[in-house]
């Protein structure tokens, strides 16, 4: 058994640390104290990393239609090169 690399041993001797300073009446009462803080830092740990997932999946959307553009872009302007190379080399030809 590990907890946060803490093993049983370590554990027994922090239950039993804990029990004599504060004494048996307290104990539940800080555990439940302890569950209820450890539950709000998951629950602000998630709250953060769908904020991030969020931001990662806008700048997706972002770039997508961009990447799209340029790629009809960048075909049109192939086009047009081919289409001026063949010119060019008809002209050529035509004058051999």
């Amino acid at each position: 058994m590990n907890i946060f690399g803490v093993g049983l041993p370590e554990v027994t001797v922090i239950l039993i640390l804990a029990l004599l300073i504060f004494g048996p009446k307290k104990l539940p009462e800080l555990g439940k104290q302890l569950g209820k803080t450890l539950k709000s830092l998951k629950k602000a740990s998630n709250e953060f990393q769908n904020e991030i997932d969020q931001v990662m999946n806008e700048e997706d959307k972002e770039e997508t239609p961009k990447s799209i553009e340029s790629n009809q872009t960048n075909k049109i302007n192939q086009e047009k090169i081919d289409s001026e190379n063949k010119n060019f080399s008809n002209k050529e030809n035509s004058n051999n």
